[in-house]
């Protein structure tokens, strides 16, 4: 009983683990894109002459927190739906004892 215990609490930390990953992504490209999009409109407003350019490094930029977020997201997939790993180290450990 006590490694169903143990893989039941596994489980239970990386449904908790994929959740944050997922939702702090979110949260943080939220945040990155308000700020982003708030200091391009800033420097448009003070040199016009200067939209194309910024626009060019805004989309840059705008890929990379994108990029952030989603590596985030797999990662949190990954664990509400792979195989887990962390129970198939459990499992192997727990191998000899059980024979």
């Amino acid at each position: 009983m006590e490694i169903a215990s143990v893989i039941g609490q596994i489980q239970g930390f990386s449904v908790v683990a994929a959740g944050l990953l997922i939702s702090l992504a979110a949260l943080g490209t939220g945040i990155g894109f308000g700020l982003l999009g708030g200091k391009f409109l800033e420097g448009v407003a003070r040199q016009p002459e200067l939209a194309p350019m910024l626009m060019m490094r805004m989309f840059m930029m705008a890929g990379l927190v994108d990029a952030f977020a989603a590596i985030s997201i797999v990662m949190g997939l990954y664990l509400f739906f792979a195989s887990n790993p962390f129970v198939a180290a459990v499992l192997s450990v727990a191998q000899p004892a059980v024979s």
